[in-house]
């Protein structure tokens, strides 16, 4: 099974494997950016408190997972960018933790900018 395989079907593959851009395009991400050595999204939050309680859950997620994105917290919105510095890319660890990361603004009502 190829890393874009593995990649789409949510299933783990090795954390240090770098992504290509096709195997990132194959993930799905609804509203990450590829750009580079890295994924990007902006979340339209409305207000500050929804985006410092989606920044708390993103961070939880991420100190489960031990993997740490950069996120900014702004009125009205929360940046998210995810690489893997060890291996200057994209891996399935930022996968994973950009669909976390989805998951959590979706419960809490927001929408990728």
């Amino acid at each position: 099974m190829s890393a874009s395989q593995v990649v789409q079907d949510g299933g783990m593959t090795d954390p240090k494997q770098k992504l290509t851009a096709a195997d990132v395009e194959e993930a799905g991400l609804g509203g990450w950016q590829h750009a580079g050595d890295t994924i990007r999204a902006e979340f339209a939050t409305g207000d500050f408190a929804t985006g410092l309680h989606l920044v708390t859950l993103i961070g939880e997620s991420a100190d489960a997972a031990n993997h740490h994105p950069d996120v900014t917290l702004t009125y009205p919105s929360v940046s998210v960018t995810l690489s893997s510095h060890d291996v200057g890319g994209v891996t399935s660890r930022d996968i994973d933790l950009a669909r976390d990361i989805n998951r959590h603004a979706e419960k809490l009502g927001v929408a990728p900018a």
